[in-house]
């Protein structure tokens, strides 16, 4: 039985991380051929070998900044190059700051750079994903569809994340407008917004004292009804289902994955 992506060519940024190595490995199973990138070339190229030998998957990769404009460039020219075609790109490349603190006590070259990665790297890779799904709807009929990984953060207020919290409001900002834009040219894109979840980005924020207290995960789950951190898989299916083929009629919306937290 063929696999709900089979034979399309999906891009994943951070693809050696939490949710990036999850969805690469469950886009696969799924039939895509895959086009990887990362900033750790070696964990990157480690995942890649991992899913050709599990799933016999076409793998390209290129390791690089995201906060680097020529390599949005580069991941959809080696996209179209390889597969004649980008069908899906998920944009999860994404830093967080490094401790929970009131802003005044954020350095401000930790600041730009978590904007550069976060929102300008989002920015890149937009502006080259958008204009080859158009060509290909143009001349196919068939566009694309773009999964922007923002935050819970980007639609809520983040005490002690106050920097990271602007940036991801920024990719929810730049997702609902080239929704719009980009509605009747064949490309769907919408925004999937989780909560904490088991990823490393989440965990390194425990065991770290701040104002003289220790995070703790009680912590990161106080204030969602769950009372707990999302698995990575339940935050993937909800990748699968916002870039699905059948899913062919919502675009610009965003997708909290949050356990009830966004209910109130």
């Amino acid at each position: 039985m063929a696999g709900l992506f089979e034979g399309m060519s999906v891009l994943i940024t951070g693809a050696a991380g939490g949710f990036g190595s999850a969805a690469s490995r469950r886009y696969a199973r799924e039939g895509a051929r895959l086009v990887l990138s990362d900033y750790s070339e070696e964990r990157l190229e480690a995942i890649a070998e991992d899913i050709r030998k599990e799933y016999g998957s076409d793998v390209a990769t290129l390791a690089g900044d995201i906060a680097d404009e020529d390599l949005s460039a580069g991941l959809v020219g080696l996209t179209v190059e390889r597969f004649g075609r980008l069908d899906i790109a998920i944009n999860n490349a994404g830093i967080a700051q490094e401790a929970f603190e009131r802003l005044p006590k954020t350095a401000s070259d930790e600041a730009r750079r978590i904007f550069d990665v976060d929102l300008l790297g989002m920015f890149f890779a937009l502006k080259y994903q958008l204009p080859a799904m158009e060509k290909q709807y143009r001349e196919t009929q068939t566009g694309g569809a773009i999964v922007n990984v923002a935050s819970v953060a980007g639609v809520t207020g983040a005490s002690g994340l106050a920097v990271y919290a602007a940036a991801k409001h920024g990719v929810v900002g730049l997702t609902r407008s080239v929704a719009q834009e980009y509605a009747r040219l064949g490309v769907r894109v919408n925004a999937v917004c989780p909560s904490f979840a088991r990823t490393p980005m989440a965990t390194e924020l425990l065991d770290v004292e701040v104002h003289g207290k220790v995070v703790t995960e009680r912590d990161l789950v106080r204030g969602i009804p769950m009372a707990r951190l999302a698995e990575v898989e339940e935050v993937i299916e909800v990748f699968v289902f916002a870039s699905s083929p059948h899913n062919s009629f919502m675009t610009g919306q965003t997708l909290h994955v949050d356990g009830g937290l966004t209910a109130y």
